[in-house]
C-alpha cells in the first residue's frame, strides 16, 4: 500500500469510527484502482485553496443503494459550530450541488476551482466542512449522520483569543444592554456555571467594530469575577442608528460560539427573517456580513410611541370574557395589521379582553409560539414593535384588555442561556447550566426546562414580566404550563398533587407582577388538584378550567360525561376559574358535532347551530370569567389535527355570515353580562341543574342578583322535544324580541334549543 493510500484509509476509518450510526461496514485498506464504500476524497489532506473531488459509493446498507434518481450534496463550511455558506436549502435542488452519476451506486462532485471559491466564503479561515448526500426529494440520505472533514488553510488564520483582562463592572449596570448616554452602551454577559467556572474568553463583534475580533478595547470584554460577568463599554455610537452584534465566547478545549444577547429587544435571524413580508415588517435591518447565526440589535434612542390611551383599567377582572387569538391563523395576513382590522367585530360581540397566544420571539415564523427563544423581543412574524403598541392601544380604545400568553416553563435551544452551557453530544442543556435542568423533573415539559428554584431564573423572569407590563402596557398574563414551575420530581399521576414549592414560586412571581402593576391579571394553566388552586386563587391568581369534553358531549347530544358543574364552585375565591368550552389545545366542538353528532346533527347545520347556541347559553350565563377560542362563535369546524396539530389552519371568515345565528346568540349572551353586571357579581346566587340526572327533563339555570334581578335558562340537549313549565311571574324573552311571557304555562322546547327569560325587559 502506498503512503497516500494508507493515509486515505486512516481518514476514512476516522470518519466511520466517529459516526454514531455506522451505515456501511468499516472499509478495508483500499486498492489504488478501486473505490471503497462510503466517502472518498481526492485529497488526503484537503486544502481550502485547492479543488476537492468527493466520490460516494453506496454499500448495501446505505439508503441510496440501488437508487436510480438524482443525487445532491448538502454542504457547508463549519465555523463556531454553525453551517455557513450553504449553497442551497435542504429541499432546494441546484445544479451546483448535483452529483454526477459515475456508475450504479457511485456518484461524485468536484468542488472547484478551490474549496474557498466554490463556497464563496471570503476572508475567513476554512478548517472544516460538513456533508450530507441525499436523494433529490430529500427522503434518502447516503449516511444517517452528517459527515465532517478537516481542511488546511494556509491563507487565513483563525482568531487567537488573548489573556483575560479583569476590571469591575461599572456601577448600576444590569446583564444585557445598558444605555449609558447618547453615545455609549455597556454590554454585560453573565457567565458562571453551577460549579463557579466560566469561559476562557469573551468578545463582542458587531457593526461598531466592523465585525472584527481584536484583542483590544474594541472587542475584548473584561472579566469581573465577583459579579460573574464579562463586560465592555462601547463609545462613539450614533444614538439613532441600529447596531447588530454578537458575543464570541468559548474555551480552549471546546472552541468558540456566537451568542445573541438574551435581553435584546430585537434579533436578526438569517434563516427566517427573509420569509417575513415587507407589509408585515417594513423596518427590518439587513443581516450583517460577518455575523454567524442569530444576532442581537440595540438602538440608543428607540422609536418613540405616543399612547392614545394612557390610563386603561380593567373594569371587572371577575367578569372577563376573553377572546383567545392566534395571530397567524386569525386573518389572511396572519399579523397585527390583519387583527386590528377585526377589533370592531370583537368589540361588537361584547368581548372585553383578548389573549394573544405567544408573541415573544420564537423559533421560526410559523408556530403557535410555545417555542420561545428571546423573551424581550416581540416576534417580527407579526409586526414591528410599534405595531404591537398600536394594536394594544387600539384594543384599549375599545375597552378591550390585552393579555399576553407567556412561556417561562422552557425555552428552545436557540436561547442564549441554553447555548452558553450546552451538551452537544446529548443535544441538551449541560449539567452545569445554571438556568436549566438537563431533564425536566415533571412529565410534561418540552424543549429545555427552566429551573425556577434558581435565583438567576427568578430574576430573569421578574425582569421580563415588568418589562412587558411597562413597555407594552398590557393588562396581564396567561402562564403556559404553570404546573412545570417546580423542581419536585413527579409522574403523570403525582404532578397534580399539592406542591408547596410550586405554590411558593407562583406567589413570588405574582407578588413581582403586582408590584409592577397592582391590577394586572394573572392566569395559570395549572390543572393541579383543588387544594393548590384554592391557595393560588386566594393570592389573587386565576386558573384555567377546561370543560371541553363536557361541552363536546352536550353539543353532540350525548349525555355521557356532559355535566357542566365543574365550571363554577362557591368553594374557591370568586372569579378564579377561567372557564372555556374550547381552547387552542382541544378539539373543536363543532368538528365533533359534525362527525359524531346524535340524530341529524351530522347533516343538519341549522340544528348544529341550535345545539352550539344551547351550549353557549349554559356557558356565558355562569358567573366568573370565560374564554372563547377564536372562531368558536362562528362554529369553526376544522379539526385541530388538520395540517398537523400546531400547523396552519384554513381561515373561514365567511362562517360569520353563514353561521350568523350562532354569532348573534354569542353577542346577545356576552352583552347580557356587560349590561347587567349585578347578575354576575360575587353577591349573585347561582342555582343550576346540569348533571346527568337532568338530561332527559331539560337542564335549568337560575341567577339571582341582590338588586332583585333574575335570569332563567332552560336547555334541551336531547334529540326530542321536552316540556318546560315557566316559573310563576312575568318574564321577558331575552333571546327573542323581548316580549313579556307569563309564568305558570308549560311550553314544548324542540330538540337542541334553549329558552332564556329575564325578570326585567331587555335594554333596547
Amino acid at each position: 500500500m502506498t503512503k497516500n493510500n494508507f493515509l486515505l484509509f486512516l481518514l476514512t476509518w476516522f470518519v466511520w469510527s466517529c459516526s454514531e450510526n455506522r451505515d456501511f461496514p468499516m472499509p478495508t485498506p483500499p486498492d489504488p484502482n478501486e473505490l471503497h464504500e462510503g466517502f472518498n476524497y481526492s485529497e488526503v489532506a484537503p486544502d481550502a485553496d485547492k479543488p476537492l473531488t468527493i466520490t460516494f459509493k453506496a454499500g448495501a446498507t446505505s439508503a441510496l443503494y440501488g437508487y436510480k434518481g438524482d443525487v445532491y450534496l448538502h454542504t457547508g463550511v463549519i465555523a463556531e459550530g454553525v453551517w455557513m455558506f450553504v449553497p442551497a436549502a435542504w429541499d432546494e435542488n441546484v445544479a451546483k450541488c448535483k452529483m454526477a452519476f459515475v456508475e450504479d451506486n457511485v456518484w461524485k462532485i468536484e468542488i472547484a476551482p478551490s474549496v474557498r471559491q466554490w463556497f464563496k466564503s471570503g476572508e475567513m479561515a476554512i478548517t472544516k466542512l460538513g456533508f450530507v448526500i441525499r436523494s433529490a426529494d430529500g427522503t434518502k440520505k447516503a449516511v444517517a449522520n452528517d459527515t465532517f472533514i478537516e481542511l488546511t488553510d494556509t491563507k487565513y488564520t483563525a482568531f487567537q483569543p488573548g489573556a483575560i483582562k479583569t476590571a469591575t463592572v461599572p456601577a448600576n449596570m444590569k446583564e444585557g444592554i445598558n444605555i449609558v448616554d447618547n453615545a455609549t452602551v455597556t454590554l454585560v454577559l453573565y457567565d458562571k456555571d453551577t460549579a463557579g467556572n466560566h469561559k476562557d474568553y469573551a468578545y463582542v463583534v458587531g457593526d461598531f467594530n466592523q465585525w472584527k475580533l481584536t484583542n483590544d478595547e474594541k472587542s475584548q470584554m473584561y472579566r469581573d469575577e465577583a459579579a460573574g460577568c464579562w463586560w465592555i463599554t462601547l463609545t462613539g455610537l450614533e444614538a439613532t442608528k441600529e447596531y447588530a452584534f454578537q458575543y464570541y465566547v468559548g474555551t480552549k478545549a471546546a472552541g468558540s460560539m456566537r451568542l445573541a444577547d438574551a435581553y435584546a429587544r430585537k434579533i436578526l435571524d438569517p434563516d427566517n427573517d427573509k420569509y417575513i413580508s415587507v407589509s408585515t415588517y417594513p423596518e427590518n435591518k439587513t443581516y450583517p456580513t460577518g455575523a454567524i447565526g442569530i444576532a442581537s440589535v440595540f438602538k440608543i434612542q428607540p422609536d418613540a410611541y405616543t399612547w392614545k390611551v394612557s390610563n386603561f383599567k380593567v373594569a371587572d377582572k371577575d367578569n372577563l370574557v376573553i377572546y383567545e387569538m392566534l395571530l397567524r391563523d386569525f386573518t389572511q395576513s396572519g399579523d397585527l395589521k390583519g387583527a386590528m382590522a377585526k377589533l370592531d367585530y370583537i368589540k361588537s360581540l361584547g368581548f372585553n379582553a383578548i389573549e394573544l397566544m405567544p408573541v415573544q420571539e420564537f423559533d421560526g415564523n410559523d408556530s403557535w409560539g410555545y417555542n420561545p427563544c428571546f423573551f424581550f423581543a416581540m416576534d417580527k412574524a407579526y409586526g414591528t414593535d410599534t405595531m404591537y403598541k398600536e394594536f394594544i392601544d387600539a384594543c384599549h380604545e375599545r375597552g378591550i384588555a390585552v393579555i399576553f400568553d407567556v412561556v417561562y416553563n422552557h425555552a428552545s435551544g436557540s436561547h442564549p442561556f441554553a447555548k452558553l452551557y450546552w451538551d452537544s453530544a446529548k443535544n441538551k442543556t449541560a449539567s452545569n447550566n445554571p438556568w436549566f435542568n438537563v431533564d425536566a423533573p415533571h412529565p410534561y415539559s418540552v424543549f429545555h426546562d427552566f429551573n425556577h428554584e434558581s435565583p438567576l431564573v427568578r430574576t430573569f423572569v421578574k425582569r421580563n414580566l415588568k418589562f412587558l407590563l411597562d413597555e407594552y402596557r398590557i393588562d396581564g398574563f396567561r402562564f403556559d404550563l404553570a404546573k412545570g414551575f417546580t423542581q419536585k420530581p413527579s409522574t403523570t399521576t403525582t404532578v397534580d398533587y399539592y406542591d408547596a414549592s410550586r405554590v411558593a414560586v407562583w406567589k413570588d412571581y405574582n407578588s413581582a407582577i403586582k408590584s409592577a402593576k397592582s391590577d394586572a391579571i394573572v392566569i395559570l394553566e395549572l390543572f393541579a388538584e383543588d387544594s393548590e388552586e384554592k391557595v393560588l386563587a386566594a393570592d389573587g391568581m386565576k386558573v384555567w378550567r377546561n370543560l371541553n369534553n363536557a361541552y363536546c358531549q352536550s353539543g353532540m347530544s350525548w349525555p355521557a360525561d356532559s355535566e357542566f358543574y365543574r365550571l363554577f364552585t362557591y368553594n374557591i375565591t370568586f372569579g378564579s376559574y377561567i372557564g372555556y368550552m374550547e381552547s387552542h389545545d382541544e378539539e373543536r366542538v363543532n368538528y365533533k358535532v359534525k362527525k359524531y353528532g346524535n340524530g341529524d346533527l351530522k347533516d343538519n347545520n341549522a340544528n348544529r347551530l341550535k345545539s352550539l347556541s344551547t351550549n353557549a347559553a349554559f356557558f356565558f350565563t355562569v358567573p366568573g370569567p370565560k374564554m372563547v377560542w377564536q372562531f368558536g362563535e362562528m362554529a369553526y369546524d376544522v379539526s385541530i389535527e388538520e395540517g398537523g396539530r400546531t400547523g396552519k389552519k384554513p381561515i373561514h371568515w365567511e362562517y360569520a355570515d353563514s353561521n350568523k345565528a350562532l354569532v348573534d346568540n354569542y353577542s346577545k349572551l356576552i352583552n347580557l353580562r356587560t349590561a347587567y353586571p349585578s347578575l354576575f357579581a360575587s353577591s349573585a346566587t347561582l342555582d343550576w341543574n346540569v348533571k346527568l340526572a337532568d338530561w332527559e327533563t331539560g337542564r335549568t339555570l337560575t341567577l339571582s342578583s341582590v338588586d332583585g334581578k333574575k335570569l332563567q335558562v332552560f336547555g334541551n340537549f336531547t334529540t326530542h322535544a321536552v316540556s318546560y313549565t315557566i316559573p310563576a311571574g312575568t318574564w321577558y324573552d331575552y333571546m327573542g324580541n323581548g316580549a313579556a311571557v307569563q309564568g305558570g304555562q308549560t311550553i314544548s322546547v324542540p330538540a337542541h334549543e334553549f329558552r332564556l327569560y329575564t325578570s326585567f325587559a331587555p335594554k333596547q
